[in-house]
Order: C-alpha cells, then sequence, then structure tokens
C-alpha cells in the first residue's frame, strides 16, 4: 500500500492565523494515520496578482513554481480557509489561479489539482465559523476536478477557543479537526490500496 502524500495549509497570510493553526491540527490527525503530511504557510509563497500578461511576459513566478511543484507532489489537501466576505480569500484564490496554469503545452492546465481528494475547515471570530467561504471553496475546487469530501469542520469565535500555541481549548473541537485529517488519509490510503 502507498503512503498518501497530503498538503495542508491555511487560506490566510496573516501571523498567528487560525485556519493556519487547524490547519496544522488537521494533518496531526493525518500524521497519526500514517499519512507523510507536508505543512506550509501561503505566507512563505508571496505571489503576484494572477495576470495572463504577466504570465506571458514573464512565465510562472518562482513561488508559484515551488508551491505547485508542493500540489503536484501531493494526493490530498487540508485546506484550512477564514471567510472574507462571504467568500475565500485572495491569497489562496490567487494560489489556486497560479498552481492551475501549465507551464507548457504538454501540461493540462489543472494537472496540479484535478484528481487530489481535500477536505475543508474554517475558523473565525464569528458566529458561523466561516461556513459561508466554505461553500464558495467546495465549488471551486469541485470545478478543478478535486473531490472534496463531505465532511468538515467549522469553528466558530475562533479567537476566544484557540489559544496563543495553536491548539484548541475545548478537546472535542480538537478531537473533531483532528478526526478530519484521519478521515483524509484513510480515504487516500483506500484509494491507493
Amino acid at each position: 500500500m502507498s503512503t498518501p502524500h497530503i498538503l495542508a495549509f491555511g487560506g490566510s497570510i496573516r501571523r498567528d492565523s487560525f485556519n493556519q493553526a487547524i490547519a496544522a491540527l488537521a494533518a496531526e490527525g493525518a500524521s497519526e494515520e500514517s499519512a507523510e503530511v507536508t505543512v506550509i504557510e501561503l505566507r512563505d509563497y508571496p505571489l503576484p496578482v494572477f495576470d495572463q500578461d504577466l504570465e506571458t511576459a514573464s512565465g510562472m513566478p518562482a513561488e508559484a513554481k515551488k508551491l505547485k511543484e508542493l500540489f503536484m507532489k501531493s494526493n490530498g489537501l487540508i485546506i484550512a480557509s477564514p471567510e472574507y466576505n462571504s467568500s475565500v480569500t485572495a491569497a489562496l484564490k490567487n494560489a489556486i489561479d497560479w498552481v492551475s496554469r501549465a507551464e507548457s503545452d504538454d501540461e493540462q492546465p489543472i494537472a496540479a489539482l484535478a484528481g487530489k481528494t481535500a477536505v475543508l475547515l474554517s475558523a473565525s471570530p464569528g458566529g458561523l465559523g466561516g461556513l459561508r467561504g466554505l461553500v464558495h471553496l467546495r465549488s471551486i475546487l469541485g470545478n478543478l476536478g478535486i473531490t472534496v469530501l463531505p465532511d468538515q469542520v467549522a469553528i466558530p469565535a475562533a479567537h476566544e477557543v484557540i489559544k496563543a500555541d495553536g491548539t484548541l481549548s475545548d478537546p472535542k473541537q480538537t478531537d473533531r479537526v483532528k478526526k478530519l485529517g484521519a478521515t483524509l488519509a484513510n480515504h487516500l490510503k483506500k484509494l491507493l490500496a
């Protein structure tokens, strides 16, 4: 049986992001199920706003190439996305737009995304925990050929329940987040068997 490779990250580039914290926690759950998990922060891959003229003139930016390579190596994705104005963050959408691009005529445009499986989480200071943004993210990923598993976790009042060290004050919420990562790992193990 092949080991699943999972890429985990938050959709925010804010330092001390609540969503980065829960992405890392879900990654722990996947690792406990013998998945190989790479946790990254989008802030470490600064990208210009996607612009086809820029791409035509200069090619794919170096940071976009590095990010795309991480996506190419993964079977699954753990994405914890905050909700900005009832949708996904500009940073997350921009990263997806760059990663989706083909670098040659021989490559399919969404080769780094299509065929992957993802789980989604969100954390927000608001009462819905970022759920509205996950609706949009699920649609975007589905249109790119990514299977998004139905289970998801949204954590409301994130500023009250996510501690400074990135852990959750409620053990039940911790279990839910880690279980979501484990669910992805076990799903991928079955697919790769």
